[in-house]
């Protein structure tokens, strides 16, 4: 899943290439991702210009001329390509735009989890939960905010951490990153963190979030259609030492979730009474 990180990078990259460009044609390879409340996708897209990119939580919004735009939430398995419009289209791509410039965006998504919503600003509130998104997790939240916002959540840290309606933008892999940082385990109940834990899920969610878009920048290059995880030190690392005891980092998968911890650095019991 492309999270805040992810997204950011892929941001900076296509407003550098992309803007200002007309679209000249569009391909729907594969429909069943697309919704198009705007009237026909590839007749209304043609001849638009992108003018702005914007990223809300794990959403990435392509604004063109006209005030139309695609919102577009990867999901689990979606991902964008930038390529020259000779390259070999992926089994994997969805969605096509041809630019002026003899390039093309692609929408990659193997499963098709992904949704791209193309709309009229007007109809933003009809995409579902794009608006329904807590604070940025890149925002300027205060601390206060920041604590008073938990206050309405139960259930395990990890769950509320990734879901988006507390704080957007962190999805499976980052919540065990900022968990990790932050000493605190995955399982732990969200009632239950002191002010201090809260303090430190504060600092160290932005912290990591940052430290990975400055990682991402200097490794992604024009593949941001590679998903780049190497670098994260417990996330999907089960088995391997712990970069701060050396014990082995713990792993559990469910519902096609991967959750990473070690359980010497973040303590708490997995299952309470």
């Amino acid at each position: 899943m492309p999270e805040a990180p992810d997204l950011e990078v892929i941001k900076e990259y296509l407003t550098e290439r992309m803007v200002g460009r007309p679209v000249l044609r569009a391909k729907v390879l594969r429909p069943t991702v697309l919704r198009s409340l705007a009237g026909d996708f590839a007749t209304e897209i043609a001849g638009l210009t992108l003018e702005s990119m914007e990223r809300r939580g794990k959403y990435l919004l392509l604004w063109f001329s006209e005030g139309r735009c695609l919102a577009v939430n990867p999901m689990l398995t979606g991902a964008f390509q930038y390529c020259d419009e000779t390259s070999r289209v992926l089994k994997r791509s969805c969605i096509v735009l041809g630019l002026e410039n003899g390039k093309e965006l692609r929408y990659l998504d193997d499963r098709q989890m992904g949704r791209v919503y193309f709309v009229a600003e007007e109809q933003l509130g009809e995409v579902p939960r794009l608006l329904d998104q807590g604070p940025d997790v890149l925002s300027d939240i205060s601390f206060e905010e920041f604590a008073a916002r938990l206050k309405g959540f139960r259930g395990e840290i990890k769950g509320v951490l990734a879901r988006g309606s507390w704080i957007s933008g962190i999805g499976n892999a980052y919540s065990d990153e900022i968990l990790f940082a932050a000493g605190i385990s995955p399982f732990r109940k969200a009632g239950s963190l002191s002010r201090e834990d809260i303090r430190s899920l504060h600092g160290q969610s932005k912290k990591v979030v940052r430290d990975a878009i400055d990682e991402l920048r200097g490794r992604v290059g024009d593949n941001i259609h590679v998903k780049i995880r190497d670098f994260l030190k417990v996330h999907n690392k089960g088995g391997e030492a712990c970069p701060n005891c050396g014990g082995n980092i713990s792993q559990l998968t469910a519902n096609q979730q991967i959750t990473s911890y070690c359980r010497r650095c973040q303590p708490g019991m997995l299952i309470s009474n």
